[in-house]
């Protein structure tokens, strides 16, 4: 009777059935919620628990690239991929939230970046035109895709030939992140995430752990 109602209420309620990420977007439903995050994402205290500059180095950004910023949330990366580019390269950064994108532009604005561009995406769709980035990153976002499926389909569209999806992910073991939520908090630990992207027109080229027993950084190639 239990497996007849969840096929039923698969049929009946696709939307709600696909959303995957429930517990780890509770906290962005509210403009509150989203102020209290912010300040976490933007804290100056970040670049010693997320090394930026080495994460930057270990994508191999080339000067001229185009790098999307999937998730940019207040914009803490846009100095660093901007940086990595150059003036003939560009970024775009995506979010799905307002507040998170107006953030991310007065960062941009105050450290004079004039190589991003700023994009409004929506839970499925990060809205990248075809065949127009040759990186995308997704930076403690991947967790949070409520559609994974239909967001790695559009990324596979956006991507240039040689294109990377690089995947930066809290590992879904205690400890983890702070405050001991990644259990909860993280859908998938690694071997299962790659398992999904693979399984969704990807292939896994590169792995490393990018900080001790919390984060590491998968890179994919399109098949």
């Amino acid at each position: 009777m239990r497996i007849r109602t969840a096929l039923l209420l698969a049929a009946c309620c696709p939307a709600l059935w696909a959303q995957a990420a429930a517990d780890a977007n509770a906290r962005y439903q509210t403009a509150e919620g989203r102020k209290s995050i912010a300040a976490g994402l933007g804290s100056a205290q970040r670049d010693a628990t997320q090394r930026p500059q080495e994460l930057v180095d270990a994508m191999a950004i080339k000067p001229s690239m185009a790098v999307a910023d999937i998730g940019t949330g207040v914009g803490y990366m846009l100095p660093y991929l901007s940086r990595a580019v150059g003036a003939s390269g560009q970024v775009f950064a995506e979010d799905i939230f307002d507040d998170f994108l107006s953030a991310a532009k007065q960062r941009a604005e105050s450290n004079k970046l004039v190589n991003v561009t700023f994009i409004k995406g929506t839970e499925a769709d990060p809205h990248l035109a075809h065949d127009s980035v040759d990186v995308i990153l997704a930076l403690d976002s991947y967790h949070h895709y409520d559609y994974p499926d239909k967001m790695l389909a559009a990324f596979a569209q956006a991507l240039r030939a040689g294109g990377r999806l690089v995947v930066v992910e809290y590992y879904k073991r205690p400890n983890a992140m702070p405050g001991g939520d990644a259990v909860k908090h993280i859908r998938l630990d690694e071997p299962d995430l790659v398992r999904e992207i693979e399984g969704n027109g990807f292939r896994k080229i590169s792995e490393r752990e990018h900080i001790k027993g919390s984060q590491y950084m998968a890179v994919f190639e399109k098949k």
